[in-house]
């Protein structure tokens, strides 16, 4: 039987956003999680140097893989064997790789809600079952150790994601070695989304290997290292699992671009410019923070990290894909309606994503001032 996914309905929003551009009307993109900023300079001509002398082919870099490992032991302090980091074409593949080596079809999975509307539609097509966890102000839009401990039955696996799509929270590490024991104890692996590491405002970001050795662990370039566009990423696996991991991207994806595995190797080291696309953000969260109270929406999640803001507007309608919709159409501003990180309560709820110039960040809070001050008086 062919599994039935949900639409994501970003996609449709971006969709009316680019077809008014390219009508002339002036559009602020803040629907999806990507930088608006390109890959580090130093990456991009590393680029043009291999495209003029290597014809390139199906590869995976065993520099990559070093520099990886490396990264680990520099910001985790954890030694990991490169054989262990399997490179892939993005997290989404990764993720894929991840759920099929460690679950069958109908097991069950684990995962906060709201979260990534692509974990619950992934698992579908897998013919797994998402096992949705309520997660709202009081747990910090998090999956907490005492929820899964009184989870009946057990699930197979968990999804995590610290700092979270699509609220930015942060699972302190605390809490990370507490959800890690009840896993243990319970028999759960873990698959534990850190592609925005590297993102945070107040906290730093652990990694759950710092805490369960066996998890599997995705990330990806896209975010902090500003290349979204290059399909990168990578794959953690514990040493039993490095054969069967190494089948599933052989067979379905073959191995990452090349072009983009050169480019990741020198993006790792281009710490100057990253650093400044973190500040940048660091500002626009600011101006949010400050000025998304005044248009009546003061219920905001905690962007602990990555860079996103997820409001409460409960106030305003229960159908955040129509608001979304009129508020482009009127405004030009382009969010993420809640209803694709929660198929629940997320009617109630907005995304908006601060990973664009600052200049853009105050134009669009100009234009939403007025917008939701006419929606509050209706």
């Amino acid at each position: 039987m062919t599994a039935q996914i949900d639409q994501f309905h970003a996609i449709a929003i971006s969709r009316l956003a680019h077809r008014m551009s390219a009508a002339g009307e002036s559009v602020i993109h803040m629907e999806f999680g990507q930088p608006s900023t390109g890959a580090p300079a130093a990456a991009i001509a590393a680029a043009h140097e291999v495209l003029d002398s290597d014809g390139m082919g199906y590869w995976e870099s065993p520099k990559l893989k070093e520099r990886i490992a490396a990264h680990y032991a520099e910001t985790q302090g954890l030694t990991i064997d490169p054989e262990r980091i399997i490179l892939t074409c993005g997290a989404s593949p990764a993720f894929v790789m991840a759920l099929s080596c460690l679950f069958a079809p109908g097991d069950q999975v684990a995962l906060a809600r709201p979260g990534y509307v692509a974990y619950r539609n992934t698992l579908k097509a897998l013919h797994m079952v998402p096992v949705e966890l309520p997660c709202g102000p009081a747990e910090r839009f998090q999956v907490t150790a005492a929820a899964l401990a009184a989870l009946e039955p057990a699930p197979a696996g968990l999804i995590l994601a610290s700092p979270a799509n699509p609220t930015g929270t942060i699972i302190p590490p605390e809490e990370l070695a507490a959800i890690a024991a009840v896993c243990a104890a319970r028999g759960i692996r873990i698959i534990s989304d850190e592609i925005y590491h590297g993102l945070s405002y107040t906290v730093p970001t652990e990694s759950m290997l710092r805490h369960a050795p066996d998890a599997l662990v995705v990330n990806s370039f896209s975010k902090y290292y500003s290349m979204a566009g290059w399909r990168l990423g990578w794959l953690v696996v514990p040493p039993a699992l490095i054969d069967a991991a190494r089948a599933r991207m052989g067979n379905l994806f073959l191995t990452p671009p090349s072009l983009a595995q050169h480019a990741g190797l020198v993006a790792m080291d281009c710490h100057e410019e990253l650093q400044g696309h973190l500040a940048t953000y660091a500002r626009n969260r600011e101006l949010l923070l400050a000025a998304l109270p005044a248009m009546g929406l003061g219920r905001i999640a905690p962007p602990d990290g990555a860079f996103y803001i997820y409001a409460d507007i409960s106030h305003l309608t229960d159908d955040s894909i129509a608001l979304c919709t009129q508020l482009l159409a009127e405004t030009g501003v382009a969010t993420a309606p809640g209803l694709d990180f929660d198929p629940v309560e997320g009617g109630h709820f907005m995304r908006f994503s601060f990973a664009v110039s600052t200049d853009r960040v105050e134009k669009a809070i100009a234009r939403l001032g007025p917008w939701f001050a006419r929606q509050t008086r209706r």
